[in-house]
């Protein structure tokens, strides 16, 4: 992979073109992406502009006919049937009955396509060399972003060269790799500057003081020397010339600007139809199709062509195929936005709402797979009520296919164009819909407890409110519901024990008074992970059962993008713990088996998310390190791939975890320590005793002592502070086996940490924590020569438990107390 990075018109492309060029007699295979400020939240958006073009996929074109030129396409590299269907639905194009119906739920089918777009690269490397080529990357949509990461990862074993170029505000995340390489393109020095000029002015003449003109005021951008000298050229005459300089404003101002006025001044001089065709192609994108702008423009076809015509001979546009199947590409995205800037205001809003009608009417496919292009033209076109609804339905659309970052950026702005709408019934219901779907959105980009989502909570909470107030309760009963479950959770997720339970209790009670399904189900389950985090073990798991028994996952399943999380899963994920806790092992790694199943089959990454993080708390606890560090790398690697915070920190910290407790101490403070910076960036709290306790123990073990009381003083702090307790007994035990190795604190200190996690233990009816403090006081005993007392703390213990003997505890107690008997 090699990071091509420069400023604006600093000569990227032309890298690219000259390397093309270079290429041309060398057997290859060429892929070509554009990616562009027109679409950043359209997932796919250069790939499937790319996979048409390569297809040659016309507007003219019946379904069929598309369907058959992208069948001989990937005929080429043996696609399958399955993933030529997944491609074709990317593309928006209707199954006709040639492939099979794909019963995929959204996250599986955009993890699929993923799939499928890698698999076509690994098959044509195997047939040719392949040339890549992401342009523009600072545009890229994040679900193309990721596709990059993928590729990436399999790069080094196939016969691939990724170009990427981008500006250098875009902060590339593949850096440092040991196979990507970077180049970054510096301003033309003045010298060289001058070379340019007089390379382009070749044979005619231009006077030394123009000339001197030009290279001071182009500052050393490439394209800027180029425009400027063409400008003047095309002015013909000294004093035409030196006219055309004038215009062109001081160096002083921004460089952009001299681009702008010599662009519209070459703009100007090629007259009427050039300049109003590049207006009206400049207003549709950077790249447009043929029939489009004919569409819009409703000109003669010898009218059109002649304009197109004389500014591609300007060298101001690129052309691919022939008229009335070609497409069309601006030079330079400056190129594009100047010719942009010739357009007064009313002049853009009326182009703007041609484009749209046009494409509603005549481009009907292009409209309903991609609402987003629709709304930025009527939002262009100030028609904001219309582009609201739009971005809206796009927004819903992308939170329905897990793309987060997206969705959040597009209800986002429907929302703030409902907010200009007066404020009728009708736009007060639709707000809160919304609302409601950015705080799903926001929760899972930005973390749980962070400013975003809570300020999102608390906005759709006031939304419902008056609403009600004005007697118009939502069509929907649930949306209450929701923006009480995000209160809650950002509340959990931060963690305020007292409030995270008064919220719980206030859902349930209000879905008692209501006497509904889902709101009862759904309290419960809030009931029993608050119970059960602040150290009512036994009461939360009775809740997660009465939650279990109300599921359904015919009808319920669908709420995973109400309520954060599928409630089967968050269910068997909490209970797993709570079991593990009461003293059943094998009942909680049964909950976990049925976790992994669940979520996979739930299809969206948040759910699967949620459950490899929390199944491998509990693998840790029954010491399943292996399936512990796999959920967490897999936690890591999906958080990357969706932009999720929270959840990339989370994963981190909990390989940490793994590492200290599987003997790599040095390694785990390193992951720990980056996961709970990350972490506590997104406002939350939840867990940190955990992670805190671990971090202890990996510093002890590096001999880090003062670092290790800081830890494990911290982690006693947040228990005490938040009321997290579910993990109070383990941290004072992990306090005593430290204390134990310094001279200065030893057995004394170290019996009086075991005796708190006991009594600890004891009043949570916490039976695995109470053999955990019950084996470290018995070893501390038996050291001291007191067996018998050792052996009556541990027996009874131990016998308490009926299941889990092949579990490491329970073998350890078994042991200990053999050892003890002997």
């Amino acid at each position: 992979m090699v990071l091509i990075s420069g400023e604006a018109g600093i000569g990227k492309s032309r890298l690219i073109a000259a390397l093309l060029e270079s290429l041309t007699p060398e057997p290859h295979t060429r892929l070509r992406y554009f990616c562009s400020p027109q679409h950043t939240d359209s997932a796919f958006y250069p790939i499937i502009g790319q996979m048409e073009r390569a297809a040659g996929l016309l507007h003219d074109d019946t379904p069929q006919q598309k369907l058959d030129k992208l069948d001989a396409l990937l005929a080429q590299t043996s696609t399958s049937i399955q993933d030529t269907a997944l491609i074709a639905e990317m593309l928006s194009l209707p199954n006709d009955g040639r492939y099979p119906a794909l019963e995929l739920t959204p996250q599986q089918r955009r993890q699929k396509t993923l799939e499928a777009l890698t698999a076509q690269v690994e098959t044509l490397s195997r047939q040719n060399p392949v040339l890549m080529i992401f342009e523009d990357v600072h545009w890229i949509e994040p679900t193309s972003l990721v596709t990059i990461g993928r590729l990436l990862d399999r790069i080094l074993t196939l016969r691939v060269l990724l170009l990427v170029t981008f500006r250098p505000e875009f902060d590339a995340p593949w850096v440092g790799r040991p196979y990507v390489s970077s180049l970054f393109i510096n301003r033309l020095a003045e010298h060289e500057a001058g070379a340019m000029v007089d390379r382009i002015v070749g044979n005619r003449l231009l006077s030394a003081n123009i000339r001197q003109d030009i290279i001071e005021r182009s500052d050393g951008i490439p394209l800027f020397v180029e425009e400027m000298t063409k400008a003047v050229l095309e002015a013909g005459g000294e004093t035409a010339a030196e006219r055309a300089i004038a215009a062109v404003p001081s160096p002083a101002l921004a460089v952009p600007a001299s681009l702008h006025a010599s662009l519209m001044a070459r703009l100007d001089r090629l007259g009427g139809p050039p300049k109003e065709v590049a207006q009206v192609a400049a207003a549709i994108g950077r790249e447009f199709s043929h029939a489009l702008l004919n569409a819009v423009m409703r000109k003669r076809d010898v009218e059109l062509g002649s304009a197109l015509d004389r500014l591609i001979a300007a060298g101001l546009l690129f052309r691919q195929g022939l008229p009335p199947y070609a497409t069309y590409l601006f030079k330079h995205a400056l190129v594009r936005d100047a010719a942009y800037g010739t357009l007064l205001r009313e002049q853009r809003r009326a182009l703007h709402a041609r484009i749209a009608e046009t494409l509603e009417v005549q481009f009907a496919d292009i409209a309903e797979s991609r609402p987003e292009l629709l709304a930025r033209h009527w939002t262009e076109a100030g028609l904001i009520e219309k582009a609201a609804s739009l971005w809206g339905k796009a927004g819903q659309r992308s939170l329905a296919q897990s793309a987060l970052v997206e969705a959040a950026e597009q209800l986002t702005r429907a929302l703030d164009q409902i907010a200009t709408l007066p404020g009728t019934p009708v736009v007060r219901r639709e707000q809160i819909k919304l609302q409601v779907a950015l705080v799903n959105a926001l929760m899972h980009v930005k973390g749980y407890a962070a400013p975003e989502p809570k300020a999102a909570v608390e906005r759709a909470r006031q939304f419902i409110e008056r609403a009600e107030a004005l007697g118009e309760a939502p069509e929907d009963p649930l949306l209450l519901f929701s923006v009480l479950y995000g209160a809650w959770a950002a509340s959990f997720v931060a963690f305020n024990g007292d409030l995270t339970r008064e919220l719980a209790s206030q859902f349930l009670a209000l879905a008692e008074k209501q006497g509904q399904t889902v709101p009862l189900m759904i309290g419960h389950r809030l009931m029993g992970n608050s119970l059960t985090l602040t150290g009512d073990i036994a009461k939360g798991r009775a809740h997660y059962n009465q939650a279990f028994a109300l599921y359904d996952p015919a009808t319920h399943q669908a709420l995973a993008t109400r309520f954060g999380q599928d409630v089967r899963v968050s269910i068997f994920v909490y209970r797993a713990l709570a079991q593990w806790m009461l003293g059943y092992p094998e009942a909680a790694l049964a909950d976990v088996d049925h976790v992994l199943e669940d979520a996979r089959d739930s299809g969206h990454a948040v759910p699967l998310m949620y459950a490899q993080f929390h199944t491998s708390l509990t693998n840790v606890l029954c010491a399943k390190y292996a399936a512990a560090n796999a959920q967490s790398s897999e936690v890591v690697r999906l958080a990357d791939e969706k932009g999720a915070a929270l959840w990339k920190a989370l994963g981190t910290m909990q390989k940490g975890c793994v590492l200290a407790l599987s003997g790599e101490p040095s390694e785990a403070i390193q992951m720990i320590t980056s996961g709970i910076t990350m972490y506590q960036s997104t406002g939350s709290r939840v867990y940190l005793p955990i992670f805190l306790s671990h971090l202890s123990r990996a510093h002890a073990e590096c001999g880090q002592f003062d670092h290790a009381w800081r830890c494990i003083s911290e982690s006693m702090t947040a228990v005490e502070t938040t009321k997290e307790r579910w993990y109070e007994a383990e941290i004072n035990r992990i306090a005593g086996e430290i204390a134990l190795k310094l001279p200065q604190l030893g057995s004394s200190q170290a019996e009086t940490y075991f005796e708190r996690a006991l009594t600890v233990a004891r009043v949570q009816q916490a039976k695995s924590w109470e053999l955990r403090a019950a084996m470290s006081m018995a070893r501390l005993w038996h050291d001291q020569g007191r067996r018998e007392k050792a052996r009556d703390l541990l027996a009874p213990v131990y016998g308490c438990f009926t299941e889990g003997f092949d579990t490491r505890d329970l073998k350890e107690a078994k042991a200990l107390l053999h050892a003890l008997a002997s």
